[in-house]
């Protein structure tokens, strides 16, 4: 591995959609493991547009991610939430379900758990 790496997510390995055109998730790969790009447009929902991906009653990924834009409410699955917005930092445990809040797309940049997430 050199020292450097650089990539674009202008170019990513790999796009997943989500359900109903409701945004998508794209991946670039280091050594260091899989970083996402996603973008949930406005009415996206986790429980309904990634569970029937997913096959699970609750988000069984761990995120430890950056919110790029827009907003996005995460309710865990103990009654735990908090809304994040533009400049946030956050970490979500497994056992969560999430939606955006607004009528803009929400983007982040998440560094924990994309491998499987959103894969068919």
């Amino acid at each position: 591995m050199s020292g450097l790496l650089v990539k674009s997510f202008n170019a990513p390995e790999e796009s997943r959609p989500f359900e109903q055109g409701t945004g998508h998730l794209d991946l670039i790969n280091s050594d260091a493991g899989a970083v996402g790009r996603a973008v949930f447009e406005p009415g996206w929902h986790w429980a309904e547009h990634v569970k029937p991906i997913a096959g699970t009653d609750s988000c069984q990924v761990a995120h430890k991610g950056y919110c790029v834009s827009g907003r996005m409410k995460i309710v865990m699955d103990d009654g735990e939430e908090a809304e994040i917005g533009a400049g946030d930092f956050m970490i979500a445990a497994p056992g969560h379900d999430a939606w955006t809040v607004g009528k803009e797309a929400c983007v982040m940049i998440d560094w924990q758990g994309m491998d499987d997430y959103a894969k068919r």
